[in-house]
């Protein structure tokens, strides 16, 4: 075969694989182009109710205004947030299944013996969304005033108190085993519930005499004083509950949880869709409107994109670990 020959051959193999190629690569764009065709699934690990769904359907109404898509929150509770955060782990990566996580993603390696998901492989980071301190809360009826005043109560009559917190794993139930451990109080049982919205509700109707949460489903009942914040676990008071002292102006040394909202994805979704959600979702995040909607909601919009989502969450796996090791809490 001549040089001209091969030359000639192998700009029609060229020229055949760009022919079939190219329909392929169109329908491809197309594709990314056209999405999300139908609705987009934010998986939300816990009952209704509590932060990740409360900041779930406030998120997915933005989106929906700002891109004339669909956006909904599904909620999949129970198993301290495996069973929903297993099911996203195994869904198509087809950018239709996200899971809107809390700390509980991070933690769980920490609190189980066996997940339904490899906290390090079967996902990826989408965007941040927002932070909220946690609380301590007891009806506005009880005579404590401060944690340390619950802490004496709750010595003096252990049968007659517990805690109420959102599932295990979480970092408000975290924070209530680490105050117990600190307080020498085994005998404080800590009654678990689904999401963070039963638990508060289990303190309201009297069925536990404190609650270990996050802010936002107790900010309205803390505003109208049926309930008493004794301490945020934030580094700083909340705004606009300034006379609510922090875990650590109590005496509390390095006592600070957040329970924070991340959007992960499952690991082999298309970069470009992954590009689509994170653009999109920080900018609705990043409107003065969204801002006070979840200030007034109990939280602090926390706008980082995919690579800074990833690298907290991953880097809190270690950091729980550690937490959980040294208050002794045992496996799952």
């Amino acid at each position: 075969m001549s040089k001209s020959e091969f030359s000639r051959r192998r700009v029609i193999k060229g020229a055949l694989a760009a022919g079939i190629a190219a329909p392929a690569l169109l329908r491809t764009r197309a594709a990314f182009a056209a999405y999300p065709e139908r609705p987009v699934r934010f998986v939300v690990a816990n009952t209704p109710g509590g932060p990740s769904d409360i900041t779930g359907r406030i998120v997915t109404a933005a989106l929906e205004q700002s891109t004339g898509k669909t956006f909904i929150v599904e909620n999949r509770g129970g198993a301290g947030g495996n069973i929903g955060m297993g099911y996203v782990a195994n869904a198509d990566p087809d950018g239709y299944t996200i899971l809107l996580a809390t700390n509980a993603y991070s933690v769980n390696f920490a609190l189980y013996n066996k997940l339904p998901y490899d906290p390090d492989k079967d996902f990826v980071g989408v965007c941040e969304l927002a932070s909220s301190p946690n609380t301590f809360v007891v009806r506005s009826e009880t005579p404590a005033k401060t944690v340390k005043e619950f802490v004496a109560l709750a010595k003096a009559n252990p049968e007659k108190f517990n805690v109420a917190t959102p599932p295990v794993g979480t970092a408000p139930h975290i924070q209530a085993e680490v105050l117990k451990v600190r307080e020498s109080m085994p005998k404080l049982e800590t009654i678990v519930y689904k999401g963070g919205g039963d638990a508060l509700q289990a303190l309201l109707s009297g069925t536990a005499q404190l609650s270990s949460g996050s802010l936002p489903p107790a900010h309205p009942h803390i505003k109208a004083g049926t309930l008493r914040c004794l301490a945020v676990t934030g580094e700083e008071r909340w705004p606009d509950l300034p006379d609510v002292p922090t875990m650590q102006e109590q005496g509390y040394k390095d006592f600070v949880f957040a329970t924070d909202t991340v959007l992960l994805a499952p690991a082999k979704t298309p970069p470009e869709i992954i590009k689509w959600l994170e653009q999109e979702t920080l900018k609705v995040l990043s409107t003065p409107e969204m801002k006070e909607k979840l200030f007034k909601a109990g939280f602090l919009v926390r706008p980082k994109g995919a690579e800074a989502a990833w690298a907290r969450v991953t880097k809190e796996i270690d950091l729980y670990k550690s937490v959980i090791d040294q208050a002794g809490i045992p496996k799952l």
